[in-house]
Parts: structure tokens; sequence; C-alpha cells
């Protein structure tokens, strides 16, 4: 609690972090749905993480200098603020809280490693069905989910963006699943077959 700034409201599609600019802050996501992406010139955008609640955000910058990546609000939530420049005291006067920000670090360079497989080895099916069963197993583990169900706010132009892929081939992915029996994915659930 003494390491916190402050907890901000943010409507969706509000900005965490701003792609190119400085923050002095780190954040906890508290309530909601966020992504991490990064542009490029041309507008197009490639999202390398969803976050949930508990993700810890902005420990991937560096120090004092503008963020390559930006971070916005898929749903309305909330985040709890920290000042960046206390981070080594809090390391030193709690280890174990220090350890435990390491750990979600890590925890998070392991999702994007694995949203890199799917983008550089897997068929798009695979890739959408993949990404579809992290984020409802993330969900599961957060009590986000009602036995096979979750209120998934994803568009399939969030999925296109994650996964590398366009819309349309998004779209046709999804169908396939659907009618696979594996994924029902309608805008706002999903329910995951067998």
């Amino acid at each position: 609690n003494s390491f916190k700034e402050n907890e901000k409201q943010l409507s969706a599609g509000g900005a965490i972090v701003r792609e190119g600019e400085r923050s002095n802050s780190l954040y906890t996501l508290l309530d909601g749905w966020a992504f991490r992406f990064r542009s490029l010139s041309d507008g197009r955008r490639q999202i390398l993480n969803f976050l949930l609640p508990g993700d810890f955000i902005g420990l991937q910058e560096r120090v004092g200098e503008d963020s390559p990546v930006g971070v916005e609000m898929i749903t309305a939530g909330r985040i709890c603020v920290f000042p960046q420049g206390k981070l080594w005291n809090l390391f030193q006067q709690q280890p174990s809280l220090g350890y435990d920000i390491t750990w979600l670090s890590a925890n998070a360079e392991l999702i994007v490693d694995e949203n890199l497989v799917s983008v550089g080895q897997r068929r798009a099916m695979e890739r959408i069905g993949m990404l579809l069963i992290h984020l409802f197993r993330r969900s599961e583990l957060l009590g986000l989910t009602d036995g096979d169900m979750l209120r998934l706010p994803l568009t399939q132009q969030h999925m296109a963006d994650a996964m590398g892929l366009s819309l349309v081939h998004t779209n046709k992915s999804l169908k396939r699943l659907r009618d696979l029996g594996l994924v029902d994915w309608r805008p706002g659930t999903l329910r995951l077959g067998n």
C-alpha cells in the first residue's frame, strides 16, 4: 500500500501506456481486459499479449525512455498506479514482493513466447484455437469462467492482430473450429467444446 500511488478508472479503448511516450509509472490491472501492442509505420498493429486482472504492466519498458509499445483497455476497467522510480526500494524493502513481481514478468514473457510459436509455426486454425484455449485457461484460474463459458470481450480484429492473420482468415478459422465442435465463439462469449 505504501508503494501504491493511486487507482484509476479507464473506459474501453482508454490508454494505460501510450506508444512512443514516456511513462514514469508501473501498473497492475485490477479489473477489465487490456492488451499490449506495437504499431508499424503503415498503421498495422501487432498485439503482443492480452492482459487480465492481476497482470503487472510496464516492467518491460526501460526506465526513463519512451515506450516502444502501447497498452490499451479492451473493456472498462481499473488500474493501480505505482511510481516507477520506487521499484528498486520495493525490491530492497520487500524481497518477497520483489520476487512476485519478477515471477509475473517472467510469466508474461512465457505468454509472449507462446504467441510467437503460434504465429511462426501453427496454421491459422491452430493459432486461433490455441489463443482461445490459453485465454480460457488463464480466465479459469482467475474465476472468470462459468463452466465451459467465458465472457470474452475480444473482437475478431483483436484475434487477427494477435495471431498475424487477416480478418477474413480469422473468420474462416473460427467458423471451422465451430463446425468441428471445438470452439463456439460469438461476440462477447466463448464456449469450449471437447
